[in-house]
């Protein structure tokens, strides 16, 4: 995926990432990383990963996260999963937001999967 964008097109994406954490982070997501998957992953450029606290706090950080960046320009491709099943899944296309409750964020262990990511920033 990476190879067939330009790296105008790459900066934006990534300009909607930054833009996908300060929105989970006004919505009082807590340790949320910015992981630059770039040369690492062929579905993905970025991830955003966040933990909430509650299945309706998930929820309503990912209404928030879609209304901001469709009011940017970009329109969620896919959403998977609950606020009551513990992970909401937003896929971007090139930018997959991940909203976790604690405990799943833990199982899942997305961070340590994607350790060769580097993290461009993280917000407790």
């Amino acid at each position: 995926m990476t190879e067939s964008k330009s790296k105008k097109e790459l900066l934006e994406l990534e300009d909607y990432a930054r833009m996908a954490l300060d929105e989970a982070s006004e919505a009082l997501g807590s340790d949320i990383a910015l992981l630059d998957l770039r040369g690492i992953s062929q579905f993905a450029d970025f991830f955003v990963i966040s933990s909430g606290e509650t299945g309706r706090h998930l929820e309503g950080m990912a209404d928030d996260v879609v209304r901001a960046l469709r009011n940017n320009g970009l329109r969620v491709h896919h959403r998977e999963g609950t606020g009551a099943g513990g992970w909401v899944l937003l896929d971007f296309n090139g930018l997959v937001v991940h909203l976790f409750s604690r405990s799943a964020r833990e199982f899942y262990g997305l961070e340590e999967l994607w350790a060769r990511a580097p993290e461009i920033v993280r917000v407790q």
